[in-house]
């Protein structure tokens, strides 16, 4: 006898399948003039990567992935639960000297966070943020597989390149399956841009602002990042009711008590700039008041909680001594469940993956190719060593330099990266069907949850490593399962 959620893995592994024998009946001169569209609308669309002030477009895979409805349901459900949790994380870092010690901040981070935490924060905490994990769609096991690896709370990539590269597949790739197969459906899940949206209606009638003047707000002159939010603030511009700008730190300013971009007072702020980012600006001479002013009176998302921000935070959700005290039984089970065991590297007992106390470092050492190595609060995916490519002294050096590094590492339970069977065009001009492993992101909300598919022939899986996009399609199993053992 199947679980329903065996059933339902089964179920999706057929919609897979259903999928890729569509595409594949496509001839091979199709696909190659498939992917050459796709790119030169990526390009078009502004799916793009700035490497030194050159846009180049980032792969979109052109096979989409599928996720069942309740399949989605549930990564909701858990995504939000885990979300939830981490909003909770100042109240708890406040009050906790051994959590302050796991979420180590610096004096200036710290004094920002004493000082722009409050009543406002505690009763409407805007977090806009993506958790990054493991989950194979495909699997009878996949409730099991799903893993999250760490937080992004603030600043996360994707708000433009996701529902974009999601809306190219869906105009060029979907007719093309669709021909060959009738009964397949597929859409997007829901738009990642709309749930931010959302949120900054709500957010805003939460702190009694009425203009609804909205800006966002990064380093607007980089020459290298993700392209997006120039093209993102057009878009929703286009689409809502509420005037948007786009704006760096250093051109807003105080105006008559109020903050102020072009001479147009800002109600709320998306940010891509940490507190660490605004203190090396003020440094430079730069007003940092105005964005300090916004984060004091809850005009911010993601808010001064996102400088909590680290794969440290992990640590606090796996480690009874944290956990008993601060959260529910269904919230730990959540966690237990779903969250990859997590430690700041450090000579330390603590609690070990099988459930016993133990010497830290003696396990790190010993356990080498079950483990992976990271430094605490870098993103991009730069530094990630993984424990079963290294041999046991690269990994011994790699941990004696974490240990003597400032910059603080971590030491993370080892999960299966799922990897899929992706169609790649080759020099030869032909096409070729090559592994990839695949990441997902999910930006959770009220409102419902936001899939980032990403896809890369490494293991370090980041759009900043040169990793591509893999549209994430909602869509239905072709017919139920039915056998001797499977209840109609």
């Amino acid at each position: 006898m199947l679980t329903p959620a065996e059933e339902m893995g089964l179920g999706g592994l057929s919609l897979a399948g259903r999928v890729r024998k569509a595409f594949y009946q496509l001839p091979e001169d199709a696909v190659v003039a498939l992917a050459r569209r796709i790119n030169e609308e990526a390009l078009r669309r502004g799916v793009v990567y700035l490497r030194e002030g050159v846009r180049e477009p980032i792969h979109i895979m052109s096979c989409p992935v599928t996720v069942l409805p309740d399949q989605l349901s549930y990564i909701h459900f858990v995504s939000q639960t885990i979300h939830n949790a981490l909003k909770r994380f100042p109240e708890i870092y406040l009050q906790d000297f051994a959590v302050r010690d796991v979420l180590r901040l610096s004096p200036e981070e710290e004094d920002w966070l004493w000082k722009c935490w409050g009543p406002s924060q505690r009763e409407s905490n805007p977090i806009f943020g993506r958790l990054d994990a493991l989950v194979d769609f495909t699997s009878p096991m996949w409730k099991t597989s799903l893993k999250f690896v760490e937080p992004n709370l603030s600043g996360i990539g994707g708000l433009h390149l996701l529902p974009t590269a999601e809306r190219i597949v869906a105009d060029l790739v979907l007719p093309l399956l669709e021909a060959q197969d009738e009964e397949l459906h597929l859409e997007p899940a829901p738009d990642i841009r709309e749930l931010l949206m959302q949120q900054v209606v709500d957010h805003l009638e939460a702190v009694g602002r009425r203009a609804r003047n909205v800006c966002f707000v990064e380093p607007k002159y980089a020459a290298s990042g993700p392209d997006e939010q120039e093209a993102l603030t057009r878009h929703l511009r286009d689409r809502h009711g509420i005037k948007l700008m786009h704006a760096d730190p250093a051109e807003l300013v105080l105006c008559k008590g109020e903050v102020c971009y072009n001479g147009d007072p800002v109600d709320l702020v998306y940010r891509d700039y940490s507190v660490l980012d605004l203190v090396e600006l003020q440094r430079r001479g730069v007003d940092v008041e105005p964005m300090r002013t916004l984060f004091r009176e809850n005009r911010v998302i993601s808010s001064i909680t996102a400088e909590l921000d680290q794969k440290s935070c992990w640590e606090v959700l796996t480690d009874p001594q944290f956990t008993q005290n601060y959260f529910s039984a269904d919230e730990r089970q959540i966690f237990r469940r779903h969250i990859l065991w997590t430690r700041i590297l450090s000579d330390r007992e603590t609690r070990l993956p099988d459930g016993h106390d133990g010497d830290l470092l003696e396990y790190v050492r010993r356990e080498h190719e079950t483990l992976v190595l990271k430094p605490n609060r870098s993103y991009g995916g730069e530094g990630v060593l993984i424990g079963p490519a290294l041999t046991q002294a690269e990994w011994e050096a790699a941990v004696e330099r974490a240990l003597a590094d400032k910059d603080r590492w971590v030491v993370q339970q080892l999960a299966s990266i799922p990897v899929g069977e992706f169609p790649v065009v080759g020099p030869d001009g032909h096409v070729h069907v090559e592994p990839f492993h695949i990441v997902m992101g999910f930006a959770p909300t009220t409102d419902g949850v936001a899939v980032l598919g990403r896809a890369s022939q490494k293991q370090v899986v980041n759009v900043a490593q040169r990793g591509g996009i893999c549209a994430v399609l909602v869509g239905h199993p072709p017919g139920r399962l039915h056998g001797p053992d499977v209840p109609r």
